[in-house]
């Protein structure tokens, strides 16, 4: 066989059912009857045994009749089905199958053997009842059940090991393969479950006894059968999942949220097999212990589907654990097909390249290598088209490419980025038949802004006003959750023109008001609805989370010799409904005493609710901006899967919670690490289009996170925060040395780009530890490289750009403008809106006093740097 096929067998396509179907259709009707081949051995002999010491025909008579039913039954069906499975797993699986048969083969022969004792012993023990010597009929009944027992004690071996292979990974040793870290403990449940399912069927041939009191008398004696093993049973199932390795153990009991219902079924059902057993006992209508033998029978077939649903999902991703994945790859070969692709691996695909046209037919094969042996298309078991449907093309990448990082149940996505992408159009464009992404009918037209009036000849005061933050995210999805309650938050600082000026610290009123249509913000958000359980107590509608509206007074901030306003509720909507992310406030500065106007000027505060969850949680809004709720729903869905949280039931209640509520504190990462951590594993290997995808910033977005002057020069987020893999890494380490849980799941899959090793990178927390200007810019020069120095960041928060100020105790900010929008800054709502205090004392956008504008405050032209080094030079990017 060609070595260069990693992949070497064709895939048996069939969509609707899927192969979890198949495999849990046959495999569990077969086990079923399989596990009472092994006890209802040992119940016919020791039944007859029975009827010879009480020297009882009718229970001799029973045993006959009962064995004619169990030879039918697990003979017969138990056949067929056995074959069947064999038949299923090698068209689903034929390379585990082919592993399973090279490496046990003499372990199956033994068992054929068993198995071929087991059909000749129950046919001489049927149709030789009452014929035989009673010895020698009794002595074919043990060797009935020992070779039934023994047949499961092989195939326990080799079952037991595809969940737990152990030492064989690395030795590929028979006996190590065999007698696995959990074959002892599931040899004993299963006996026990066996035994079990013994007096189950006992049930069903006891009830159409027809004489009343050996009815009850039977009835009676299977009960026992039932509920001996079942004591037995329940500590087997803990030896069972303690012995498990702890991969495995959590898998089954914290990580995958598939197995919890039937890891809850299991535990539930347990006692109702109980209670029914000893409900049989009750003398009733014979009638009624019918439908109560037959409802036990289905119970019985409940739970023993679950424990082996648990079992078979317990090794997930793999059919062989730490061997073989699930749709049949070995994992040794997994990285090998990545780099050289899926489609360049497999033997037996049409499409060896993918082109624009034959994307969708391609995606289609590799889909078929690599999702139909669990997933069905529209089927009844694991049916891709709900699991999907949500997705866009890029967010059905982004899940591939996190597939089996966070969500270790699946297998990785094997094959190269541009399979990847053919796989994602498959699934949205082709079984969807969704169409491609439309572009937004939304077109933002440019607003007119009145540019404040300033005369550099007469004017007293100069007011420079900004906001700390270059757009203020906003979640309107306070009916489920509240990523950020509205809250902008603006500085202002007022300087005394003059040859020496002066900042005015006292003595003075600053106000501050929003434009005409952004009053009521309460019109357009739920956040005072629910306030009492977003933020733990009731909040004024319209008004902020301190206190302020969205017009009133700034207070004085001593440390840094400015005034500021924290938590104005704005947001991007006017009373009209129109979007503009950029509303316009109006800045006072009033006589404390006499209430005279001494200047004003404008700002924008810019507010957003464009955040790109639709892009990978589906969900659309009329508005150009804005989470659905069928996008805000499918967060907390799977918030709740992965992490076993509560969010959607607590909402649905009408108790939403704030996130940082929980991602705050000792326990749990800080907010920023969460985020950034977990999704940074579904969007690696990216640029600046990974930050866009969240916020947005890039074609297409109203809301341009990044359009200063930085922007201009075709920088983007990473050039200053790092790719998306270090970013999230530098908030997890420092996460990880406070000893927060969760950092190691978040942590295993990424790997640095900016440096060599995840130990290199220095930690740090969020709106703490940030880049810092002067990285790149030395002694304030211009840059040498558009290349950035990871690893770089502010040591305390007074250092970060919006808090900082220059050597003359002017805050940095104003003179150049918010972080991500420094002047000149670019707006598709119009550019003078983000450059109005610059072009109101100078008439142009630059940063204030840039290009020798020293006049602006100090009404004479200056010989020193005041500020800062290279402050008397020009500016270097005029446009």
């Amino acid at each position: 066989m060609n070595s260069n096929w990693l992949l070497h067998y064709p895939v048996w396509d069939i969509d609707f059912f899927g192969g979890g179907f198949l495999i849990a259709l046959i495999a569990t009707l077969h086990v079923y009857v399989a596990h009472f081949a092994v006890g209802g051995g040992l119940f016919l002999v020791l039944t007859e045994m029975k009827g010879y010491r009480e020297n009882s025909q009718p229970i001799l008579d029973y045993t006959k009749k009962h064995s004619k039913f169990f030879m039918l039954l697990t003979m017969v069906f138990g056949s067929v089905t056995g074959v069947g499975i064999w038949f299923t797993i090698s068209l689903l699986n034929p390379s585990v199958t082919s592993e399973l048969i090279h490496t046990f083969v003499f372990a199956w022969a033994t068992e054929w053997v068993f198995f071929a004792g087991e059909i000749i012993t129950l046919f001489v023990y049927f149709y030789m009842f009452g014929k035989m010597e009673k010895k020698q009929h009794l002595t074919v009944g043990w060797l009935y059940f020992v070779f039934a027992w023994l047949s499961l004690f092989f195939i326990n071996g080799i079952v037991a090991f595809m969940l737990t292979p152990g030492k064989w990974l690395a030795t590929q040793n028979f006996w190590d393969g065999f007698f696995n870290p959990s074959f002892l403990p599931s040899l004993c449940f299963r006996t026990c479950m066996a035994f079990m399912l013994a007096g189950i069927f006992g049930f069903i041939t006891s009830i159409r006894l027809k004489e009343k009191a050996f009815r009850e008398t039977m009835i009676r004696y299977c009960m026992w059968w039932l509920l001996i093993p079942f004591f037995f049973l329940f500590e087997a199932a803990y030896w069972y999942a303690t012995s498990l390795p702890e991969p495995q153990m959590t898998m089954i009991f914290s990580r995958s949220p598939e197995i919890l219902p039937f890891l809850k079924t299991f535990v539930w059902v347990f006692p109702f097999i109980f209670i029914i057993g000893v409900i049989m006992a009750v003398r009733m209508s014979v009638n009624v212990k019918k439908v109560l033998a037959f409802v036990l029978l289905l119970v019985g077939f409940v739970y023993m589907g679950s424990f082996e649903w648990i079992r078979e999902a317990g090794r997930r991703p793999y059919l062989i654990y730490g061997h073989t994945y699930s749709n049949s790859v070995l994992a040794k070969d997994a990285d090998r097909i990545s780099q050289t692709g899926i489609l360049k691996s497999a033997r037996w695909v049409k499409n060896r390249k993918i082109t624009d046209i034959n994307e969708l037919e391609a995606g289609g094969e590799i889909f078929r290598l690599l999702c139909i042996s669990c997933h069905s298309v529209g089927g009844p078991v694991n049916d891709i088209l709900p699991l999907t449907e949500k997705f866009s093309v890029f967010g059905m990448d982004a899940m591939l490419n996190g597939m089996g990082k966070i969500n270790d149940y699946m297998p990785p996505f094997m094959g190269n980025v541009r399979e990847r992408k053919a796989l994602a159009a498959y699934i949205v464009n082709g079984l969807h038949k969704k169409k491609d992404e439309e572009s937004p009918s939304f077109s933002p037209v440019p607003l007119p802004v009145d540019i404040p009036s300033f005369d550099p000849e007469t004017d007293k005061y100069v007011l420079l006003a900004w906001s700390s933050k270059g757009i203020f995210s906003v979640s309107d999805t306070d009916q489920y959750f509240s990523l950020n309650p509205p809250g902008n938050e603006i500085y202002v600082q007022l300087v005394r023109r003059g040859e020496t000026p002066e900042r005015v610290t006292e003595d003075v009123e600053i106000s501050y008001r929003v434009e005409q249509g952004f009053e009521t913000p309460s019109d357009h958000v739920d956040f005072w609805k629910y306030s009492k359980s977003l933020m733990g107590k009731e909040i004024p509608q319209d008004t902020g989370i301190y206190g302020k509206k969205t017009s009133g007074t700034l207070g004085y901030d001593e440390e840094r010799e400015a005034y500021v306003a924290k938590g104005i509720p704005l947001l991007p909507y006017k009373h009209d409904g129109t979007f503009n992310p950029y509303p316009l406030m109006t800045i006072e500065a009033r006589d404390a005493r006499s209430g005279d106007l001494l200047t004003s000027t404008k700002m924008v505060a810019p507010v957003s609710t464009e955040i790109g969850c639709k892009n990978c949680h589906g969900g659309k809004t009329d508005d150009p901006a804005g989470i659905s709720s069928e996008a805000s729903q499918d967060i907390l869905a799977v918030h709740d899967r992965i992490n076993r949280t509560n969010l959607a039931e607590m909402a649905e209640k009408g108790k939403p919670k704030q996130c940082a509520e929980c991602h705050s504190g000792k326990k749990n990462l800080n907010l920023s690490a969460a985020i950034h951590g977990f999704h940074a594993n579904y969007l690696t290997d990216r640029y600046g289009d990974a930050c866009m995808a969240c916020h947005p910033g890039g074609e297409g977005s109203f809301t341009k996170w990044f359009r200063g002057i930085h922007n201009e020069l075709e920088l983007d987020c990473t050039n200053c925060h790092g790719k998306l893999e270090d970013h999230a890494l530098s908030l997890l380490v420092a996460e990880k040395q406070a000893r927060k849980k969760g950092t190691k799941r978040l942590m295993k899959h990424l790997r640095p780009r900016a440096v060599e090793t995840v130990e290199e990178i220095l930690p740090r927390k969020p709106w703490i530890n940030e880049p810092d200007c002067l990285n790149c810019h030395a002694d304030f020069n211009a840059p040498d490289t558009d290349e950035t120095e990871f690893n770089q960041w502010t040591n305390a928060e007074d250092q970060l750009y919006r808090l900082r100020t220059d050597d003359a105790g002017m805050m940095c900010a104003a003179c150049h403008g918010s972080p991500h929008a420094v002047y000149p800054a670019t707006n598709i709502f119009g550019n003078d809106r983000d450059n109005i205090p610059p072009l109101q004392h100078q008439k142009n956008p630059y940063p204030v006093g840039a290009n020798k504008n020293c006049k602006v405050c100090h009404t004479i032209d200056m010989a020193e740097e005041v500020h800062h080094p290279n402050s008397l030079n020009m500016f270097r990017n005029v446009r």
